[in-house]
């Protein structure tokens, strides 16, 4: 990439193996997102810490096998991948050569956590509701809330041993409510903590805020395919689920 991207081949060479990385992380983060195991959702985070930390210490160690780190000469436009946002604010200030360096990739981590937040609210506003457990009621009665129980009082008996081991102690069907909106409170926080990635970006080298640009911009790309593909695919189950009633009636009726 050095005859057309210059000294910004190097730069270009770590968003390329971000790229690769998470191609090949792409298997776990569809498992994740299916909910198959509760440990795939931490492995495809758990397998980049040893890519990121490679990448943090070979553009922050002035010294690599005895000799002197060649990488950090190397740069994205006008600002080494060695360097800090500290040390572009001692070359210029937040607005010199460096520091414009940096503002950009503020913004652009700025844009990605935004997009993740954003897709994190609309995701948790869309959740269903989880169906509020009934309690106990008298015995051979209904539980609340009241919905008839097939099978008289023995039917009744049996809802009210189920409604009493579900709600086991006398727990109020109110709680179960309160605890459903602390989950969305809880859901419409949670897309916020990606602006930590800003901190992150401020404090270690170029190289690695852009590693960290990289990896977040297909986190979130990511998610939001597979989710429209989820959503593709469930539109169809639901067109033909409708259209079988419907073909069934119109031979009953030729």
């Amino acid at each position: 990439m050095e005859p057309v991207l210059a000294e910004s081949a190097t730069a270009a060479a770590i968003v390329l193996f971000t790229v690769l990385v998470r191609l090949a992380l792409h298997p776990l983060s569809r498992a994740a997102f299916r909910g198959a195991t509760p440990v795939a959702g931490c492995l495809p985070t758990l397998l980049q810490l040893p890519v990121f930390f490679v990448m943090y210490r070979a553009f922050s160690s002035s010294e690599v096998a005895g000799g002197a780190n060649e990488l950090l000469g190397h740069r994205l436009f006008a600002a080494p991948l060695g360097s800090r946002w500290a040390d572009a604010l001692g070359e210029g200030g937040p607005f010199g050569a460096q520091g414009l360096v940096f503002l950009g990739l503020f913004a652009a981590v700025g844009v990605v956590a935004a997009w993740s937040a954003v897709r994190g609210r609309r995701a948790a506003a869309a959740a269903p509701a989880v169906p509020v457990l009934p309690v106990a009621g008298p015995r051979g009665g209904k539980g609340v809330p009241g919905k008839a129980v097939p099978g008289g009082a023995k039917g009744g008996s049996r809802g009210a041993r189920a409604g009493a081991g579900a709600g086991r102690a006398g727990a109020p069907a109110a709680l179960s409510a309160e605890q459903q909106a602390a989950m969305r409170k809880l859901g419409g926080v949670l897309p916020l903590l990606s602006f930590g990635t800003l901190v992150t970006a401020a404090v270690v080298p170029l190289a690695a805020g852009l590693y960290l640009l990289t990896t977040t911009a297909w986190s979130v790309a990511e998610r939001a395919w597979l989710q429209h593909c989820k959503d593709r695919a469930d539109g169809a189950v639901r067109a033909d689920g409708a259209a079988g009633p419907a073909a069934a009636a119109g031979r009953a009726a030729g």
